[in-house]
């Protein structure tokens, strides 16, 4: 077993030395296959029915597995840009620059190449329609990113889940109905525009992440439903977050049905690679296979996810694949089964599965798969997990993590001791200059940009509306000598038009703003009160922790040139009245010249 594992480190070194561009091996499969990628938000590896779970019934996703080839050890990072970074470059979120889940550390580096790139680079029409969560601003922004139709919202999580603000290509739009149905409307529309036409189509959705809200249809068969299948220690478990959770689920899964009517009646469904996965463990403790942690976990809970993948006539029905795999592994895998040149600007870290996917007895070499979040760091091979306190456990035998075998297996042990040390020392992992990573303004190729309070900095009384920033908004600004800022690097000199969406009750009206970037300024009197109350909680089916909402609306500053270079983008008010200012969603700019 020591030497085993030694030949897996050494391969481990070499593979890790080279800075070659990795090539694609052929693909055994239709030329040009259409590509729908759908990725749950916070849905556990237990939430399917397919997996287990009597609790809740998920016909269309489970014939996805059914149809195709399910994977039992397919494992994802923690949280949610982690995962999404990795999906999309086929490369360690460690070593792109992702740090946190908001205010900019979702962002993974420029100059990586994206799976939509590829795709888009051969032909296809690209599509991403849901939850982005890797940049807002261009060129984070996925329509700089490969992706030709963004519709959704570009931030970690979304404050109402019916009829909410959303962009479309970088302009602010009203959502129509229940966010996940929508997302799927605007992807059955593009399914059929381009039915004679190779697309990419990625579809994350954003739920069964909190807020928990979910339709009539689907919450009143599972309000007062008692579950027979609980978390291992029931008595962690909120039996009304989970009800809620999983009839999110079937929403869920009532839409991957409509898309795959979609292709049936377009006759596409011989032509359409589909896969499916979650981004990272359950949101609360629920029935997960036994398994221990849950979101934000490094171990087999936290991170170990379904993986479906299907293609009529192209993949085999049925089949099961027990050798562990990653979210690295979808860029090189897709790649292979379109035909496409893997030609990326880095190596990537993912391998090609399709020899699982076709070969009864591939050749195969074994690995490890690396987790980590929070200074954590665990390593999974194909039978064991090393923890991140390098506790040791036979996951072939043990899945729930219950028995240290660290005293009976020491050259296992000190052999993935050592890969994990070798990995954090290769991937460079470090705290990240956040003051060196100014939110971009002003790309020359795009019109707009948005400067959300999520990404802002508050000062004097000004406060959040959550400590959570990704739906947030500014509130509490009292004083002149409050302000607002944004590091901001203007990335080409410009005229811009600046929109505020803010809020301003009766008495406020009259405040007179001033909005600065080095020697510009502009400002801008309130002349029209807009006091809309807090809303979500009407629509929640169990209470939330991240910030309610309001009905925010915009007001035109005027126009401000802007000039290439860095610096703090800082909103101010002249005066305020009856000891009162606005409050704060967002700042949009629009590029005239």
């Amino acid at each position: 077993m020591k030497f085993q594992f030694l030949i897996i480190l050494a391969t481990l070194l070499i593979f890790n030395s080279c800075k070659k561009k990795t090539v694609a091996v052929p693909a055994r499969g239709t030329s040009q296959p259409n590509v729908i990628l759908i990725l749950a938000d916070d849905q556990g590896w237990g939430d399917l029915s397919f997996n287990g779970n009597t609790n809740l019934n998920t016909p269309h996703i489970d014939a996805i597995a059914r149809n195709g080839v399910s994977f039992e050890n397919f494992y994802v990072q923690p949280v949610c840009s982690p995962t999404r970074a990795e999906l999309l470059t086929g490369r360690h979120f460690a070593r792109m620059g992702v740090y946190a889940t908001s205010a900019g550390g979702e962002r993974f580096n420029l100059g990586e190449t994206t799976i939509a790139e590829l795709f888009k680079n051969a032909g296809y029409q690209t599509a991403a329609y849901g939850k982005w969560h890797n940049g807002m601003q261009p060129p984070y922004h996925p329509n700089a990113r490969g992706f030709d139709d963004f519709y959704g919202f570009a931030s970690g999580h979304w404050g109402n889940y019916f009829d909410p603000m959303l962009e479309r290509n970088g302009a602010m739009v009203r959502g129509s109905g229940f966010l996940v149905d929508d997302l799927t409307n605007k992807g059955l529309e593009f399914i059929s525009k381009n039915k004679d036409n190779p697309f990419f189509l990625y579809l994350p959705f954003n739920t069964p992440h909190s807020p928990m809200q979910v339709p009539g249809k689907f919450w009143n068969s599972f309000s007062n439903k008692a579950l027979s299948m609980k978390y291992k220690d029931s008595l962690e478990e909120n039996a009304n977050f989970t009800r809620a959770a999983l009839a999110m689920v079937e929403n869920i899964d009532h839409n991957v049905g409509r898309i795959s009517a979609e292709l049936e009646a377009l006759g596409l469904m011989q032509n359409t690679i589909i896969v499916y996965l979650s981004d990272n463990g359950p949101n609360g403790w629920r029935w997960n296979g036994g398994m221990r942690g849950r979101k934000g976990s490094t171990d087999e809970g936290g991170v170990r996810s379904p993986f479906f993948i299907a293609c009529r006539d192209a993949l085999p029905a049925g089949k099961k694949v027990s050798k562990i795999a990653g979210t690295t592994d979808i860029l090189p895998t897709l790649a292979a089964l379109a035909n496409l040149p893997l030609e990326t600007a880095n190596p990537v870290d993912g391998k090609d599965l399709s020899p699982l996917l076709f070969d009864e007895n591939p050749n195969w070499t074994d690995r490890v798969i690396y987790n980590h979040w929070g200074g954590r760091t665990s390593v999974r091979s194909q039978t064991h997990r090393l923890d991140h306190e390098n506790k040791l456990y036979d996951i072939s035998q043990d899945r729930g993590q219950e028995e240290d075998v660290s005293a009976t297996e020491p050259e296992l042990l000190d052999s993935l001791i050592a890969i994990k040390t070798s990995w954090l020392s290769e991937v460079n992992i470090k705290e990240v200059n956040k003051a060196s990573r100014p939110f971009p303004l002003g790309h020359p190729d795009y019109i707009f940009t948005q400067l959300p309070a999520r990404d802002g900095i508050a000062h004097g009384n000004i406060k959040r509306s959550n400590k959570y920033p990704n739906d947030s908004f500014f509130t509490d600004w009292t004083s002149v000598n409050d302000s607002i800022s944004w590091n901001v690097d203007v990335l080409e000199t410009g005229e811009f038009e600046v929109q505020l969406y803010y809020t301003c009750a009766p008495s406020s009206v009259g405040t007179t703003l001033q909005l600065t970037f080095l020697e510009n300024t502009i400002t801008k009197q309130v002349l029209e009160a807009h006091d809309p109350p807090l809303t979500g909680m009407e629509n929640d089916r169990h209470p939330r922790i991240e910030s309610y909402v309001k009905d925010f609306k915009p007001i035109n500053l005027g126009t401000m040139k802007l000039r290439k270079g860095q610096g703090f983008m800082t909103l101010k008010a002249e005066n305020i009245k009856n000891g009162k200012g606005i409050e704060v969603r967002l700042l949009l700019f629009s590029r005239k010249r």
